[in-house]
């Protein structure tokens, strides 16, 4: 599946809720699944963490589909082969 195909799976389920509570409201849902996956890389649970990935990446697409954001064409920055502001190490 590509990520575009995702990104629309997530907005067909979710995005007329998602709409409604916003972009503040939905930033948060994100960043509480931040948190849950940080405490999920701190843990030995393999099956957590990979859930954990999955409901970012979920609410990611969610907050880009709200905000009018096409995720796999924002990747192309870093599919292209040019890394503009790209600050290698």
């Amino acid at each position: 599946m590509h990520i575009r195909e995702f990104q629309k799976l997530i907005a067909d389920k979710y995005e007329q809720r998602d709409r409604e509570r916003g972009v503040p409201g939905t930033f948060l849902w994100f960043i509480e699944e931040v948190g849950e996956l940080a405490t999920a890389l701190a843990s030995n649970d393999q099956a957590n963490r990979v859930e954990e990935f999955a409901d970012v990446f979920a609410w990611l697409c969610t907050l880009a589909n709200i905000t009018d954001v096409d995720l796999e064409a924002a990747c192309e920055k870093y599919t292209s082969g040019r890394l503009e502001g790209f600050k290698p190490k």
